[in-house]
């Protein structure tokens, strides 16, 4: 490792070099790392920086765990997320996932970014990564021998700010008695703060440069944009807002509301720091279309958002925020806005064709990036991480061919996102109340292995054709939004002490049920309820309404119960090592991390 003016510099190789620091990089980097690699990691920032994507989901914890961060985000102090409120009609009440439903250790936490990240880095160093903050990647050469093969990248290094120099000392009689110290020689750099430039070969590269994805974006040009989820997101930071369910076991939950008008969704974050994210989703033709002219009364007193500038885009958010009308309610009329907190980006959906090839491997938004609803976007990140973590090491351990590694590398990152992108599809069909065709968007073999066992239950074996259809898709997005059915904890508590149905049909984790089971276990439920005479059933007809609002209930939780099971697999990540994908899964064991071939231990 060379150094200059006191700033390390990147080596001249490294095994593995990771390009970005952020959720997706770090954990890739440390698993390696906790592996015995080599492995070097160039950062553009300087940590802590800003990033939106404040609410994680459960699987973290278990992601973490695997690479000894556990304890590290356990006891840092973000706000636990006990599960997630989520309020799609505004003439029903909010349906609500318990997280904790599947044990007390099974929350999640609302983080500030700029800390959760840094933490995540400052790991990856603990594990033995060598962290090169404010050092850019311009470009990446490839083999010449293999066009395909990136072997080599170009950097530009900033270092620190060099001290103030002491004043020149005088000239006089004494001068002479003391030998002045010669110049520096000279070097890469002759001015203050001035880039250092060099290159770094290597023998793998993970891009983990999130939505500029330079490798995706630049060379490979494979990104494709989804044309049913462009949209424009605007949030800024509030004090002194309310919580939802306070005093309740769900306190500290995120709430999450369908605006009114159909054309988006809002967001409300309670965060650590004493102050509360807020958001709003919006499709980007009908947040463009309304002008200043047409922006409706602001639902808050004008000293509770300052906008000294008079800037429009404040003014837009703040009057959208009237579309959500739950979202008003918890921020009371108390509630103040950070001045100068507000801001916006464009959430356009995007994946690609190919996530690796010889030599690399494409992570977290680099490669793929679906909405900000459901809050997919960190455990996407490590998923794909730890699978390009596995695949270059079963590359280099022999358990499997680079090109096979590189390809089983791609199936994960797509059968992940296929999950996730129609369950978010299937949110954005009940939020506006419509179907748009979307399977443009949607890669037939990706939802063919992220959907399996979900094809039989939407259509019988017999109907269902060679090819995806829409509209054998939309019953997909129909089916799907059953999970985010307005229940809440103690409704599913109720079918569990009152109905006859089994701890399997109650039990997320249970394989996906076809219609027709449920159908039976409903029936059966029907069926136990005790025959009455003619003169009871008149003495006893609330009991009757009871029993059916009895029963009406167990169907819609057992319906949101089988719903869940879509995505559920993938909170666990021990799913990488019981779904083969390309007869191939990960031996999920620190220093012995990989691939194996089924019917293989190895």
């Amino acid at each position: 490792m060379s150094s200059f003016g006191g700033s390390s510099l990147p080596p001249q190789y490294a095994q593995v070099l990771v390009v970005g620091g952020g959720p997706a990089g770090a954990y890739a980097a440390a698993a390696l790392a906790r592996e015995g690699i080599d492995v070097t990691l160039l950062e553009a920032s300087k940590f802590p920086r800003y990033h939106i994507g404040e609410s994680l989901i459960p699987s973290v914890r278990r992601y973490l765990r695997f690479i000894g961060a556990e304890e590290k985000l356990v006891n840092y102090g973000f706000t636990s997320k006990p599960g997630s409120a989520i309020k799609f009609n505004q003439f029903k009440r909010e349906g609500y996932t318990d997280f904790l439903a599947m044990g007390h250790q099974n929350n999640a936490w609302n983080v500030i970014r700029s800390e959760f990240d840094q933490m995540l880095l400052n790991h990856a160093r603990s594990c033995g990564v060598a962290v090169y903050e404010k050092t850019r990647v311009d470009s990446i050469e490839f083999s010449p021998l293999d066009s395909t093969r990136p072997v080599s990248v170009t950097w530009s290094h900033t270092p620190p700010p060099r001290p103030l120099s002491p004043p020149a000392s005088p000239i006089g009689r004494f001068s002479r008695l003391f030998r002045r110290a010669p110049s520096p020689e000279p070097s890469l750099v002759d001015k203050d703060n001035e880039c250092i430039k060099g290159s770094t070969t290597f023998t793998h590269i993970i891009d983990a440069t999130g939505r500029a994805g330079i490798l995706s974006s630049r060379y490979l040009k494979n990104r494709h944009f989804n044309a049913s989820l462009k949209n424009i997101a605007v949030w800024g930071y509030w004090r002194n807002v309310a919580k939802y369910a306070v005093e309740t076991n769900r306190q500290g939950a995120p709430w999450f509301e369908a605006l009114t008008d159909e054309s988006g969704w809002a967001w409300f974050i309670p965060l650590h720091n004493g102050t509360t994210s807020i958001g709003i989703v919006m499709n980007e033709k009908v947040y463009k279309s309304g002008g200043s002219s047409s922006l409706a009364p602001s639902p808050f007193p004008e000293s509770a958002t300052p906008n000294p500038g008079g800037s429009h885009l404040v003014a837009r958010y703040i009057s959208s925020i009237g579309l959500a009308p739950g979202v008003v309610k918890l921020i009371t009329q108390s509630g103040v806005m950070d001045e100068g907190s507000v801001k916006s980006a464009s959430d356009f959906s995007y994946s690609a064709d190919s996530y690796a090839g010889e030599g690399y491997r494409i992570v977290g938004d680099a490669g793929a990036f679906i909405d900000p609803f459901f809050s997919s976007g960190v455990h996407l990140a490590m998923t794909s991480a730890l699978s390009a973590a596995a695949t270059i090491c079963a590359s280099l351990r022999h358990h499997c061919t680079e090109s096979e590694a590189a390809l089983w590398h791609t199936r994960r990152v797509s059968t992940s996102y296929t999950r996730f992108q129609i369950v978010v599809l299937s949110a954005y069909k009940q939020i506006r109340s419509q179907s748009e065709e979307v399977l443009a968007d949607v890669d037939e073999d990706n939802y063919d292995r992220a959907f399996t066992l979900l094809r039989p239950v939407i259509q019988g074996a017999s109907e269902m054709g060679a090819r995806l259809s829409e509209t054998e898709l939309q019953k997909s997005l129909d089916f799907c939004i059953n999970l985010f059915t307005p229940t809440i904890p103690d409704e599913h508590e109720r079918v569990i002490r009152s109905s006859p149905i089994c701890a399997e049909l109650m039990d997320v984790g249970t394989p996906l049920l076809h219609p027709s089971v449920l159908e039976s276990a409903l029936t059966l439920v029907e069926s136990s309820s005790p025959l009455k005479t003619d003169d009871v059933k008149e003495l006893d007809s609330d009991a009757d309404s009871d029993e059916e609002e009895g029963f009406a209930e167990t169907r819609v939780v057992l319906e949101k119960i089988n719903a869940r099971r879509v995505v559920h697999a993938e909170y666990s990540i021990n799913n990488l090592e019981i779904e083969y994908l390309e007869g191939l899964a990960v031996v999920l064991e620190q220093g012995k991390l990989g691939l194996r071939k089924k019917g293989s231990s190895v």
